[in-house]
């Protein structure tokens, strides 16, 4: 009987080490995972910062761009409303002197 003792002893002893080296490699790969969620967690919002940056840098080049070309259509309106102005002011002087004209009262000098 003693033999029987001692053998069911070791056998004890081995499956709680076996089980403590699986508990303790559990524990192990569940830090790991911890680690690795930790660390792309860090990554995706290290992404997302980047990638906002890059909407805002965008946004503001684009509202920039657009400034620049209201501006530019701006003047060029002013431009047009300025020849369309002179060519009003020139036909009517025109017609002036056209009236003028037919009523003799044109002076030439």
């Amino acid at each position: 009987m003693s033999q029987q003792q001692f053998n069911a002893g070791q056998t004890r002893g081995q499956a709680q080490e076996k089980a403590e080296q699986w508990t303790e490699s559990a524990k192990q790969t569940a830090q790991s995972a911890r680690d690795k969620t930790a660390d792309l967690t860090h990554q995706a919002g290290d992404k997302a910062a980047d990638l906002t940056q890059s909407a805002r840098d965008k946004s503001a080049d684009g509202s920039h761009s657009a400034k620049q070309s209201a501006q530019h259509n701006q003047e060029q309106a002013a431009g047009l409303f300025g020849q369309t102005g002179e060519s009003v002011k020139n036909m009517a002087q025109g017609a002036l002197d056209g009236v003028k004209n037919s009523l003799g009262m044109n002076e030439k000098k």
